[in-house]
């Protein structure tokens, strides 16, 4: 039996087969369709009869290459390349889901996750249920006849709130449901919701797997059968990643390894730091000992993860003043940067959401998520205490 290599030498190593010019790095190939050897050829890429390229919205050896890699990483049978993490998150239900269908969802999901279930799909009579990761003996009596899917994000957004998948996976093998688990906080490096049971693992690429803020990206990985009509469904609706971006994030999973240490190692420091803080009401951050679902973090997940949250006392006046004191620490939507980010979810990421709504998901109005970046912890530490200095 073939040895299974280390997740790093995975990320670096695996890679289309050379062509004839023997390059070390994978060549771009920035062409819209690709040419048959003649029409028979042609007949049968067409009816699927073989596998091979046709039009870059359907495949491209970079999207391949990178599929191929993250699939690897995750554990997964098959997956595609989206142009964006929503578009994957979108792709992933959707594809799935019809008219009557019902998804159970863990009430922490990003800002634009919550749009899709609770703006989009009542549009076509698919409907949701919230359950509370704080109540997790709720989630079995909320499954409906017609429910069909799980969602979860696990550590969330942005309350880094944490759901055991190893329940969570015994409970969708056990009514028959599709477990769908948004992994991009946590990244294949820290965390593989398959080996626990879910048949869908999303990502923003963007985020961590990317790593410095370049291009935007998503990606599906998962069951063979699943990922089948998630093809058919993207095939024909077009959300297909760009070869450059698919290069680029093939290339950044060969360092994913070695940037989520150093950024699991600065927010560990940060969480800790701010923990002792006069002015922090309270900090989450997974493997903190104060955080409610700690154990069960220290689990599933190799690292606590890039991403620290915490509540400033004084509320959102004070949230804004201390973004707005920051110096180096850049103030943006994103993370999983090299650079640390802060952002103020309850008017930016989440302010969609109503007030009932945040508070329901742990976003009170002094909430600040940082994303720690690769810069050295002593000056992210200084620009923070800078920040909340007294004016």
């Amino acid at each position: 039996m073939k040895k299974k290599k280390h997740f790093e030498t995975e990320a670096i190593r695996a890679q289309h087969p050379r062509t004839a010019f023997r390059e070390h790095s994978v060549p771009l190939y920035l062409t819209s369709s690709f040419v048959f050897d003649d029409a028979e050829q042609a007949r049968a890429l067409f009816a699927d009869e073989i596998e091979g390229n046709i039009y870059t919205r359907y495949s491209n050896p970079n999207n391949a290459e990178f599929i191929q890699k993250l699939c690897l990483l995750e554990g997964a049978e098959d997956g595609i390349a989206t142009a964006s993490g929503m578009a994957a998150m979108y792709c992933s239900m959707a594809a799935l889901l019809k008219a009557g269908d019902h998804v159970l969802a863990s009430r922490s999901v990003f800002g634009s996750t919550h749009q899709i279930l609770n703006m989009l799909f009542p549009r076509f009579n698919i409907s949701h249920t919230y359950v509370d990761v704080a109540d997790p003996a709720s989630w079995e009596r909320k499954i409906q006849p017609n429910t069909k899917m799980i969602f979860v994000e696990t550590p969330s957004n942005p309350a880094l709130d944490i759901i055991d998948l190893a329940w969570l996976g015994q409970l969708a093998e056990r009514h028959h449901l599709i477990l769908n688990v948004d992994n991009c906080f946590a990244t294949p490096y820290l965390q593989n919701p398959i080996a626990f049971g879910a048949h869908l693992v999303t990502h923003s690429a963007t985020k961590f797997m990317d790593g410095q803020g370049r291009v935007i990206g998503g990606a599906i990985v998962g069951n063979k059968e699943l990922i089948k009509d998630i093809r058919f469904f993207a095939r024909h609706t077009g959300p297909a990643l760009s070869p450059f971006n698919a290069w680029v994030l093939s290339k950044s999973l060969e360092t994913l390894a070695v940037r989520m240490d150093r950024h699991c190692a600065n927010a560990w420091a940060l969480a800790q730091h701010l923990e002792t803080h006069a002015g922090v009401a309270y900090v989450k951050y997974p493997f903190l000992p104060s955080h409610p679902q700690q154990a069960i973090a220290k689990k599933q997940m190799r690292l606590g993860g890039g991403l620290v949250s915490f509540e400033l006392k004084g509320g959102m006046e004070h949230g804004r003043g201390f973004l707005n004191a920051l110096k180096m620490i850049s103030h943006s939507p994103n993370l999983g940067d090299t650079r640390t980010i802060a952002i103020h979810p309850a008017s930016t990421t989440h302010s969609k959401l109503t007030d009932a709504e945040r508070a329901a998901v742990g976003i009170t109005p002094g909430l600040i998520r940082i994303s720690a970046g690769l810069e050295n912890i002593g000056d992210i530490l200084a620009d923070v205490e800078q920040a909340m200095a007294p004016s």
